[in-house]
């Protein structure tokens, strides 16, 4: 068993240590960015799946409902759990903390700093060919790798 990595140590530890923590099989497809907060939405922000507060400064992302098993539950005050999002050649790992009935192609939902690690100007809308792969632990610090 691979014992995650703090990031205070050497990336490119990190890095082949979070492959080799990759569980189970990748899901390909799309990833797009969500923002829940609308007008007269709670203060504080919206719950999540996991319920936490929605936080659009945090390494987080809403994986499709039907992944929902795939990545461990995501459910109302369950633990969130942790997947490796690699795409135009970064990588990053996020905390899954909700889940969304996605768009057709679209697998992952990611916040916004996630998104603008990928997508710094936000133009793109929507990344193809995005590999997500569920983390084994729960123990992670979210955040770009590599």
């Amino acid at each position: 068993m691979t014992v995650p990595v703090a990031r205070s140590e050497a990336t490119e530890v990190r890095s082949s240590a979070v492959v080799d923590a990759a569980s189970g099989d990748a899901v390909v497809g799309a990833a797009s960015t969500y923002n829940p907060f609308k007008p007269g939405k709670e203060e504080g922000g919206p719950t999540t799946a996991s319920g936490e507060r929605y936080d659009p400064e945090v390494w987080t992302a809403a994986i499709k409902t039907s992944l929902r098993q795939k990545f461990g539950g995501v459910q109302f005050g369950a633990r969130p759990t942790f997947a490796l999002v690699e795409a135009v050649g970064k990588k990053v790992i996020v905390k899954i903390n909700d889940v969304g009935p996605l768009k057709p192609g679209r697998i992952i939902d990611l916040n916004e700093r996630t998104m603008r690690h990928f997508d710094p100007g936000m133009e793109l809308g929507v990344i193809p060919d995005v590999t997500v792969k569920p983390l084994s632990g729960d123990d992670w610090t979210p955040g770009p790798i590599g």
